[in-house]
């Protein structure tokens, strides 16, 4: 099974881990849009490092990683959700060549995640600068910032394929005193330092944890499988449109003939006549809730 993440966790020690590999849902993304291969291999590896951070989300959410910076690429937005519904889109200012790293690409850059509850409850936000040259160093740093868990991260893509790998020490570590594996933690570190990005995108995940840690007692889960989803919808353009105005809306008519959006997620393009504005902002039913009307 493809687009997967496999869950593990050491046994008699506060060690977990992830491993996910990304092919058709990663396929389906770089389709819809043109990047260049130093934006392509950013936005494999950040949709690989969602899917291990929507891995541990405890209630149904959606979970975003949004790079922002004053470099060439000016935005990195990555989209999953506990489903394992995964989306991006990235925007550069200029070209880079191929061989770009994270601090060539956004320089001056700061790093959030945030997690949002389908169903109400407390909106989640962390934000760090960025730091170490990768993704993956930027998450490592997020997570001591932020959680505050010793966290190791790797992430690799190429043209066809996103993977990733986690390993976290869990918090109330009580190993040492209970009899578990008190060196567990470290020595995990040590094996996991040693995958390559090949190996992390081409072997099964169990291959690659039987490789590291075939000496290691190790549990693990059944897989997680993700896909391509976008959320956008032609009720959420229209609503969109709505909140930039009628006047706007009218002008761009008067010299286009007609308002059209491209999602930025999917490029799928929505196409809106005289006649659907006119229903837009004359149509109850069309139109947002008071409350997003009072908002604009």
């Amino acid at each position: 099974m493809a687009d997967k993440l496999e869950r593990f966790i050491f046994e008699h020690a506060d060690v977990r881990g992830e491993i996910v590999q990304l092919d058709q849902a990663y396929a389906e993304i770089l389709a819809r849009t043109e990047y260049a291969p130093a934006v392509q291999r950013l936005v494999g590896e950040g949709l690989a490092a969602v899917a291990l951070l929507a891995a541990t989300l405890k209630y149904p959410s959606s979970l975003t990683l949004q790079l922002q910076s004053q470099g060439p690429l000016s935005l990195l937005l990555v989209q999953a959700g506990s489903d394992g519904a995964l989306r991006a889109m990235a925007r550069s200012r200029a070209a880079l060549p191929e061989s770009a790293d994270l601090a060539e690409q956004a320089q001056h850059g700061t790093l959030a995640i945030t997690i949002d509850p389908e169903q109400g409850g407390e909106r989640y936000q962390g934000v760090v600068d960025l730091a170490g040259g990768s993704l993956a160093a930027a998450l490592e740093h997020y997570f001591r910032e932020s959680e505050q868990l010793p966290t190791h991260v790797w992430l690799s893509a190429s043209a066809h394929q996103a993977a990733g790998m986690l390993i976290q020490r869990l918090p109330g570590d009580e190993s040492a005193i209970d009899g578990g594996d008190a060196d567990a933690w470290e020595r995990a570190g040590h094996l996991a330092a040693t995958v390559t990005g090949q190996e992390l995108r081409e072997l099964e995940p169990t291959e690659v944890m039987r490789r590291l840690f075939h000496e290691e007692d190790i549990r693990v889960f059944d897989p997680m499988p993700f896909w391509f989803r976008c959320r956008c919808s032609r009720n959420r353009v229209g609503a969109m449109l709505h909140g930039l105005g009628e006047q706007e809306m009218r002008e761009t008519l008067a010299e286009q003939g007609q308002v059209e959006v491209h999602c930025d997620f999917c490029n799928e393009p929505y196409r809106f006549d005289a006649v659907d504005i006119e229903a837009l902002f004359t149509d109850p039913a069309a139109q947002p809730p008071a409350q997003s009307q009072r908002s604009h």
